[in-house]
């Protein structure tokens, strides 16, 4: 049975300020009982209302074969508590194991779309519907989804904004920078009006 959420809703129209730094996100998808998780280094708000994505899903994995299938797909956002999983998941295929089983991974299904999302270790999480571009998708490995559902530990996200500082370092998120390793982002700095 699936664990119930401790993260606070994020209204869609805050949705794409999950992305917009450019975090590495855990992407997860689902047909029937076959279920995968993988990581992936590239993606970007594209429209904020209504909210829409763009990620680079290589073409050959097992998760484009149950996107396409599903039509859906989440985007989990890890913390560096979940450094060593993302890249533990984005090492191996789903076609060999089922890696939820395979790592103990625990997830909460999606209030929308039902679809497992990772709140352990991780900042945030959105459900999002594909929005087939077969062109893009065959030629670049980038697919377009609408966010249909998102939330946040409000320990790092609140009021729409990332909040990061000492008190929840681990939840900043994380930046792959090749070969396993990775960045993380820092402290917020507001920025003062220039006269």
């Amino acid at each position: 049975m699936p664990t119930p959420s401790t993260f606070a809703p994020v209204a869609l129209e805050h949705a794409s300020r999950l992305i917009n730094h450019g975090p590495t996100v855990l992407v997860t998808s689902q047909d029937g009982a076959r279920r995968n998780i993988m990581a992936a280094a590239w993606s970007m708000p594209v429209e904020f209302t209504p909210p829409r994505i763009a990620v680079v899903i290589d073409k050959q994995t097992f998760t484009r074969e149950l996107i396409h299938a599903s039509g859906t797909f989440g985007l989990c956002i890890p913390g560096v508590a979940a450094i060593d999983l993302t890249y533990a998941v984005g090492s191996v295929s789903g076609r060999e194991i089922d890696k939820f089983t395979h790592f103990d991974i625990p997830a909460i299904a999606g209030p929308v779309l039902g679809l497992p999302l990772l709140e352990t270790g991780c900042a945030a999480w959105m459900e999002c519907r594909l929005i087939p571009e077969p062109h893009t998708e065959d030629a670049y490995d980038t697919c377009f989804c609408e966010v249909v559902s998102a939330a946040a530990d409000p320990r790092a996200f609140r009021n729409g904004h990332w909040e990061l500082d000492a008190s929840n370092g681990d939840l900043h998120t994380i930046h792959h920078l090749g070969a396993g390793n990775f960045v993380r982002a820092g402290d917020s700095i507001k920025a003062r009006p220039l006269k």
